[in-house]
């Protein structure tokens, strides 16, 4: 997988098994490792969660 997606074995530990919001950012010739710890109980994160858990149909979050 590393060969497949130019990557080292650290970077793939990012997203192999990765806890949701963290990951690799590709631009350009960068790759950066993230982890985004969000706070959950903001109007923002309920607008952008795209959990199906967390999605109401009706606009509202559960």
């Amino acid at each position: 997988m590393t060969e497949r997606l130019n990557i080292s074995a650290e970077q793939l530990a990012y997203v192999t098994n990765a806890d949701p919001g963290s990951g690799l950012l590709f631009f350009q010739n960068v790759i950066l490792p993230f982890k985004d710890e969000f706070p959950k109980d903001t109007e923002l994160y309920r607008l952008l969660t795209t959990k199906p858990s967390e999605v109401s149909h009706d606009g509202e979050t559960g």
